[in-house]
């Protein structure tokens, strides 16, 4: 089928309208260049880096060992992203990985992914955000204590999501200026660990001598590298979801582009750590 450049930089079939099979249907464009990269920063830098390093410390045995898992974590998240925005060129229809596996392989198995997503994939790692997100904004509230009450937890656990999917339905450009905030707070948090770990370094309060035995006490064991990998990766998580939202974005394949470089950056953040 013969495919037409369009206005906004995006392509698509020849007499069918961009974002549906119905003629005359289409999403709007609301989505810019830096909201499109605060929402792939955003999405990629959320509680799991606040979490995981502690998790991937622990596997792996060692904090050199652990800086070799976070590295490798990072080039597969980019080389993920730069493969989909490579996909996102090539296809400018929201959905992702359904849209790309429908065109490849048929409407089954592209069901059968979006099946898995939505019913569990989507679901869990919404649970395991938003129960992070409980944990530490109630931390200051329970001081001294080892555990917060599990059911004041899951009780702002609910109320974030419940807020989070009424501002997403009420209106897609006040969801990316919330998007916008919390990126640029989680980057100034990042900012300030790296930057006191940095001083304290300097002025001596970190001993160096550690760095001697980097290496020390690295497990060898295929199960425990596994699940530190799982760890770093699911702090990485999050680099694929600005192609769900393609044909809500300006200029979508011009901004796509510039996007997914912003991985690379983000992903010498979480290097940092």
């Amino acid at each position: 089928m013969e495919r037409k450049e369009e206005k906004d930089g995006s392509d698509k079939p020849e007499g069918q309208e961009q974002g549906s099979g119905a003629a005359g249907l289409t999403m709007k464009r609301e989505i810019g260049l830096w909201s499109a990269v605060s929402m792939t920063a955003g999405c990629m830098i959320g509680s799991g880096i606040f979490m995981s390093p502690q998790g991937v410390l622990v596997y792996i045995g060692s904090p050199g060992a652990s800086l070799i898992i976070w590295a490798t974590c990072g080039l597969l998240a980019l080389l993920g992203a730069l493969c989909y925005a490579e996909l996102g060129s090539l296809v400018p229809e929201s959905g992702g990985e359904y849209a790309y596996i429908l065109r490849a392989f048929g409407s089954l198995p592209a069901f059968l992914v979006i099946y898995i997503i939505v019913l569990v994939g989507r679901p869990a790692a919404i649970t395991a955000v938003s129960l992070s997100f409980a944990e530490y904004a109630l931390a200051p509230f329970y001081p001294g204590c080892s555990s917060v009450p599990q059911v004041i937890v899951k009780i702002v656990a609910c109320s974030c999501i419940l807020v989070l999917l009424l501002i997403n339905f009420w209106s897609s450009r006040m969801s990316t200026v919330l998007m916008n905030v919390c990126t640029a707070a989680k980057l100034f948090s990042l900012l300030v660990i790296v930057v006191g770990g940095a001083v304290g370094l300097a002025q001596g309060r970190i001993p160096t001598e550690s760095l001697l035995f980097a290496f020390h006490n690295t497990t060898q064991q295929a199960g425990r590298i596994g699940m530190a990998f799982y760890q770093g990766l699911w702090s990485f998580d999050g680099w694929s979801n600005i192609n769900t939202v393609i044909e809500e974005i300006k200029n979508p394949k011009g901004n796509i582009e510039v996007c997914k470089r912003g991985i690379i950056l983000n992903s010498n953040c979480h290097h940092s750590h």
